[in-house]
């Protein structure tokens, strides 16, 4: 670990925060920052990629974040202008700061825009969970990943077969470093702040004895454009979830643009069951509670894969592929893809007992972001030696 002070003339470390996801991430990493010996000196930047203020606020005080000391405002737009939109407005930021380095999270539109603002004014780019890979080129993320990792100078993974990828793509291992997953570092830091489902159902104006049903209770969300934005995709998965729901009930928090297109497609009457809660958008806090406490939970997120793996419980992914593999080979992970009889024969295969109970994955112990703050103080550090300025 790097004792001495941190060098004068190093410029901070440049932390960007685009949508939800990247919250999670950043919270522990900027915690790590701050508690290390020498403290990396930070500026956290938020694109507003996504921006809701009322949920922002909520987001920022659950995981004790400190508010952005930029927002560039960008807010939403086809993935060509929103990305073009962060670069214009990043540039003018490294410009004024000279940081040492630029740090980026996962896999959104934010991501690669600022690591090719980067490349271009030759500012190092740290990519935290890096390598991870669907193969999947129709997902606007993977595009993401891939280029975002060609351009990285640091790389921090969360599972070793990350390496494996990174390496087909022709990236040299001295770039790469195994951390764990900053992911988990929140859920960890944050379990027992978690706000009970009986309190969540409540504030939300619905009776919690749903809650006490004997099969336990489910976990739903559906986001991605590829499962929600078609009548002829949604409607078989909302039929399905309330064949489900007949089982076991179903607490499903519902995502604007979901919500929107059932409205759209007048599919409104499949969710229309006494055995489904439907929910607005929740706080951190109150999903970490839910899916705690969950019998089962379906889903088309990344992370809820992640969260789901590290609380031991079983997920089913309404998806026909995964970046998280490590969910399905060692975690309570499943895909199901959008396949009605896949998804009834997980169901029942978890209420009969015979669902995946996994182990939690190697470094997912709540440590990521400090090996994160310690390799890239001492990376930072040394490089600045070497350069002689």
């Amino acid at each position: 670990m790097v004792k001495e002070a941190w060098p004068n003339n190093l410029g901070p470390v440049i932390c960007v925060v685009g949508a939800r996801p990247n919250f999670m991430k950043m919270a522990p990493i900027l915690r790590a920052f701050s508690g290390h010996h020498p403290a990396l000196p930070t500026l956290l930047v938020h694109t507003g990629q996504h921006y809701d203020k009322d949920m922002n606020d909520r987001l920022f005080a659950d995981l004790r974040l400190p508010h952005p000391d930029i927002n560039l405002e960008v807010g939403s737009g086809t993935h060509a202008v929103q990305t073009a939109e962060v670069m214009r407005r990043f540039e003018p930021v490294l410009d004024a700061h000279r940081p040492s380095c630029v740090l980026v999270v996962g896999d959104v539109n934010s991501t690669l825009a600022c690591a090719v603002v980067c490349a271009k004014k030759e500012v190092p780019v740290v990519h935290v969970e890096a390598g991870l890979r669907s193969y999947d080129r129709l997902m606007p993320e993977e595009i993401n990943r891939v280029l975002t990792d060609q351009i990285a100078d640091r790389l921090y993974t969360t599972e070793r077969s990350a390496h494996a990828n990174l390496s087909r793509e022709g990236i040299a291992v001295e770039r790469m470093c195994f951390v764990g997953n900053v992911m988990i570092d929140s859920l960890l830091a944050n379990r027992e702040l978690a706000h009970p489902p009986a309190v969540t159902l409540q504030a939300a104006g619905v009776d919690p004895g749903i809650l006490d049903d004997p099969q336990g209770y489910g976990v739903v969300t559906l986001h991605r454009p590829s499962n929600v934005d078609h009548a002829e995709k949604l409607a078989p998965l909302l039929s399905v979830l309330r064949e489900v729901a007949a089982k076991v009930p179903l607490v499903f928090a519902l995502h604007p643009r979901t919500r929107a297109n059932v409205e759209r497609f007048g599919l409104g009457e499949l969710l229309s069951s006494r055995r489904i809660v439907l929910l607005p958008p929740q706080g951190y806090l109150e999903i970490l509670g839910l899916l705690a406490g969950a019998r089962l939970v379906l889903s088309d997120s990344g992370g809820l894969q992640e969260e789901t793996t590290a609380l031991g419980v079983p997920c089913l992914t309404i998806r026909e592929n995964t970046e998280r593999p490590i969910t399905v080979e060692q975690g309570t992970n499943t895909l199901v893809g959008c396949d009605p009889a896949a998804i009834r024969r997980g169901v029942d295969d978890i209420l009969s007992g015979a669902g995946k109970t996994g182990r939690v994955p190697e470094f997912w112990d709540g440590r990521a972001a400090e090996r994160i703050a310690s390799d890239l103080a001492s990376w930072l550090i040394a490089r600045h030696a070497q350069r002689g300025s």
